[in-house]
């Protein structure tokens, strides 16, 4: 294996530099899911069951101890869930606890959010959950993964909300307008499938509300070209 931890390109880097991806496979079955197709695996056996890297952790303690990254804020994950909600969560657990000793901050992004990790993040790390506007049966419902994330911020833990891919526009300018509480959003198109949303008012609307907030927020490049001209 090579370093697990590895400089991102292209969309992903709109959210982070540095990513770590802890396991393969995932149970979710978003119809929208990617992964499949980067990894050249079918859809089937991806999401038919998940395993944790072969010596990930071993091979993440053995690059954080080079000392090459120091203060950097790592993702988990891109190419899986960090709580893929099988049993797996030991080792989401033991990477983040490697990556805060080597003085390094976590960013979660998950769908299936899992609280008892909150005790290791302090104001430098990030908690985060994706919202599409729309409930997917194989993941914990939206409305749980929101009352997760409220814990979070209640204990003062940085959070954000990553609303990519838009699935349903009206529920995620509403997300947007009632979460005033959240830290950071981004917003990102639905790709890879074909839909009838109207993309640019929708970035138009999510834009002015995301202003109104006064926070931090991200409207990624896929969505940036309805807000020319």
């Amino acid at each position: 294996m090579i370093d697990p931890i590895y400089e991102t390109k292209g969309a992903a880097k709109e959210y982070a530099k540095y990513a770590l991806n802890l396991y393969t496979g995932c149970p979710h079955k978003c119809p929208y899911c990617y992964v499949p197709q980067v990894l050249h695996i079918t859809k089937e056996k991806f999401h038919s069951y998940i395993w944790e890297r072969f010596g990930i952790l071993v091979e993440l303690k053995k690059q954080l101890d080079k000392g090459k990254f120091t203060e950097q804020l790592i993702h988990l994950c891109f190419t899986c869930d960090p709580y893929p909600l099988n049993g797996f969560h030991d080792t989401t657990t033991y990477a983040i606890q490697l990556i805060k000793d080597s003085g390094n901050y976590v960013q979660i992004l998950t769908k299936a959010p899992r609280t008892q990790d909150f005790p290791y993040f302090d104001e430098n790390d990030w908690f985060g959950v994706t919202l599409t506007g729309e409930n997917n049966d194989n993941a914990m419902i939206e409305s749980d993964r929101i009352d997760a994330l409220k814990e979070a911020w209640n204990k003062g833990i940085n959070t954000w909300i990553s609303f990519e891919p838009v699935l349903n526009p009206e529920k995620v300018l509403e997300y947007i307008e009632k979460l005033w509480w959240v830290d950071k959003m981004a917003v990102g198109k639905l790709n890879y499938k074909k839909s009838y949303i109207d993309w640019k008012a929708f970035t138009v609307d999510a834009q002015k509300l995301l202003k109104q907030r006064g926070k931090e927020y991200v409207i990624k490049d896929s969505l940036k070209k309805y807000l020319e001209g």
